[in-house]
């Protein structure tokens, strides 16, 4: 199983229609499972797994 790092959590809100009729809904966050190179694995979302893989390119 997976670590999850990044701690977040799924958005909540209310839909609204032109006829003001409400829903709730919620906007959950993209979360992708990444293996670190000790082989441990995490829970990141996508926009910290683009940011790790732009440190690692500039990095090398």
């Amino acid at each position: 199983m997976a670590i999850n790092v990044s701690g977040k959590k799924p958005l909540k809100g209310r839909d609204r229609s032109h006829a003001l009729n409400t829903h709730n809904r919620s906007r959950k966050p993209n979360l992708q499972v990444h293996t670190l190179e000790d082989g441990t694995k995490v829970r990141l979302s996508a926009r910290e797994k683009r940011t790790l893989r732009k440190q690692e390119a500039k990095n090398a």
